[in-house]
């Protein structure tokens, strides 16, 4: 009786186990979070780069890897960029996807660097926000601890984003570690978080941060580091679900090669 009474959550359990180890099956492609008049389908593509739909609008996240990674999903209406290095700021991916028509928001200095090639772009320092198309983007800190002058990411050059579609926050870290400004973060319905040594922050420290602000889903993302060192994303998963069971870690497929 308890068995089939548990059943429906078993067989969750048991798919998470399968879809986390790599053993038996892929990392989902997709995923889907239901809002009050739509769906937000969220298509990861590589390391930190990923898509977002919703309804008829389509914004890309960071572009990396090439146009041929692009190829399955809708062309963007709106391209956010979180910062300077090649890992978000692509050059030879941004040219291969024809973003002429296409308005871009990032920080001032990717705005410098983008600006001969492109028209339209749309700067937002850290605190400030913008509405699109009814969707609402607010530009976050993201930066290195502890603050040095020959920090890798500075505070207040890069933009982690809030993006409000509909009812649903979604918080996209850009490179950062466990900073105040993310644990001061309220009502965020979806999470992604880095977590790459030296570059960022390690599982630990992203967990704590994750117990802290309490997001309703995470994504690890960005976890190739150093030597192309994966972090442990199921550890992370351990650390935060042992702690708070309400947050869900979803892992998506970021990298062909990581099991």
């Amino acid at each position: 009786i308890c068995l089939k009474m548990n059943l429906h959550r078993s067989l969750i359990v048991l798919v998470s186990f399968i879809i986390c180890t790599g053993s038996l099956a892929q990392y989902p492609q997709s995923d889907t979070i239901k809002t009050g008049s739509g769906n937000i389908i969220m298509h990861p593509v590589l390391h930190a780069t990923f898509a977002i739909e919703y309804n008829d609008l389509t914004v890309y996240l960071d572009p990396y890897g090439g146009a041929e990674k692009f190829a399955s999903l809708p062309s963007p209406d709106l391209v956010l960029i979180t910062d300077i290095h090649g890992d978000h700021l692509n050059r030879e991916t941004l040219n291969a996807l024809d973003l002429q028509n296409n308005k871009i928001i990032s920080c001032a200095e990717v705005a410098k660097q983008l600006q001969v090639e492109f028209s339209d772009i749309r700067v937002l320092n850290n605190g400030e926000s913008m509405n699109w198309e009814g969707i609402t983007i607010e530009a976050i800190p993201m930066y290195n601890l502890p603050e040095t002058s020959d920090s890798r990411h500075p505070k207040g050059r890069g933009n982690g984003y809030v993006i409000t579609i509909d009812d649903k926050r979604i918080y996209v870290s850009g490179d950062t570690e466990d900073i105040p400004e993310m644990r001061a973060l309220k009502n965020i319905d979806a999470a992604f978080i880095c977590m790459n040594l030296p570059y960022t922050m390690d599982v630990n420290a992203a967990a704590n941060a994750v117990l802290e602000f309490k997001p309703k889903i995470v994504y690890p993302f960005h976890f190739r580091g150093g030597g192309g060192k994966f972090s442990d994303v199921m550890e992370f998963s351990k650390l935060v679900t042992q702690e708070n069971k309400l947050i869900d870690v979803r892992l998506l497929k970021w990298y062909d090669n990581y099991e």
